[in-house]
């Protein structure tokens, strides 16, 4: 038995190698003509959150049978988190595996937000065309999710918080002592290891709400992370992408600790695939990112494993925080639109993948 399953995995983990392979090779070329736009000297313009909502309004109604918009919370200064779903039956819930896209959890960390808009924008597109085989396939076989701004109150203000205001460490204090909360420190998970290990997990710089990666009073304390939550809750998708920038490199859980998840092998090989179409780096555990990323407590990677059971990831695109050479915009929502639909087409044999790999 234990013989017949080692073949599984490794037959598993070596077809999900070759069809990244097979992928990257087809979508290199349509991508590469698709991409070949005149190289352009003015500075990137990037969304503001009204545009965004303009542009994300006006795909729906254009494309109606192929994307919904909704809004699955405010924010503190009462604008909407825009969620969006892609599929060919986009108005019913199917018997198919999802995949979920976020970005902007940091509000000054803006390429996320283009890369989603580009996304939903390239898919309806040539889905309506039919110009694109890896699309029909990704739009029928899978239900894609897009937050495209978690934070879109830090946006509008370019900070990484958002723009909620503290009442003290632990919200008792009667008057406002600071604003924002650093979103990707607020999931729960676990919320206690910062005082039992104080050092290990950073509560200097993650208790005082006047610092910059303070995660708040307590576990989803903030509307954006409960509202991030309950659309987890109540949607089932397999695979995840929150989008930050800058640095070039990908990781994955656990974000606390040097041990392995259960499903080492499979976020090992997901994200090697992930690597082979962007050429980041991948961090896994013998050398994983430390102290920058060793200790982090709260960020929406773990929390969405340990709940949901997706492989989740965290991208770190681009060699600056917010580029503004617009063909390097475009060539990150160009690479990441392949690793998108890499995701899909994987999505669709991951859970009997991972139900392989338990059988060991």
């Amino acid at each position: 038995m234990k013989k017949t399953s080692f073949f599984q995995i490794r037959q598993a983990v070596v077809a999900g190698f070759c069809l990244a392979l097979i992928l990257f090779a087809s979508f290199s070329s349509a991508l590469t003509t698709q991409s070949s736009s005149p190289i352009l000297s003015e500075p990137y313009h990037y969304h503001t959150y009204q545009e965004l909502t303009d542009e994300l309004h006006s795909l729906q109604e254009n494309y109606s049978s192929l994307m919904s918009l909704s809004s699955i919370g405010k924010t503190y200064e009462g604008r909407d988190l825009w969620m969006v779903k892609l599929s060919d039956n986009v108005n019913q819930t199917e018997d198919e595996p999802g995949v979920l896209f976020m970005a902007a959890h940091h509000g000054n960390e803006w390429p996320g937000v283009e890369i989603c808009l580009f996304f939903i924008r390239y898919m309806v597109e040539n889905y309506e065309n039919n110009s694109l085989p890896q699309v029909r396939d990704a739009m029928n076989a899978t239900q894609i999710y897009l937050i495209p701004m978690v934070n879109p109150d830090g946006v509008m203000a370019d900070t990484r918080k958002n723009c909620a205001p503290n009442h003290g460490p632990f919200g008792h204090s009667s008057s406002i002592t600071s604003y924002g909360v650093n979103l990707n420190r607020n999931y729960d998970d676990p919320w206690f290891l910062a005082y039992v290990f104080p050092l290990r997990y950073y509560l200097p710089i993650i208790l005082p709400d006047s610092s910059f990666n303070y995660r708040g009073p307590y576990p989803f304390s903030e509307n954006e992370t409960k509202a991030v939550k309950n659309f987890a809750e109540t949607h089932e998708f397999s695979l995840s992408i929150s989008y930050h920038s800058y640095g070039e490199f990908i990781v994955y859980p656990w974000m606390h600790t040097t041990k392995q998840t259960p499903d080492e092998s499979l976020f090992r090989s997901v994200g090697e695939n992930i690597s082979l179409i962007n050429n980041y780096y991948l961090s896994v555990k013998k050398d994983r990112l430390i102290p920058l990323y060793g200790g982090t407590l709260g960020s929406s990677e773990n929390w969405l494993y340990r709940e949901k059971g997706a492989l989740a990831y965290t991208v770190e695109v681009g060699e600056e925080r917010r580029p503004t050479d617009p063909q390097v915009v475009h060539d990150l929502c160009m690479t990441q639109t392949t690793v998108h639909l890499y995701l899909c087409q994987r999505a669709q044999t991951i859970e009997s993948e991972k139900a392989a790999l338990h059988l060991s």
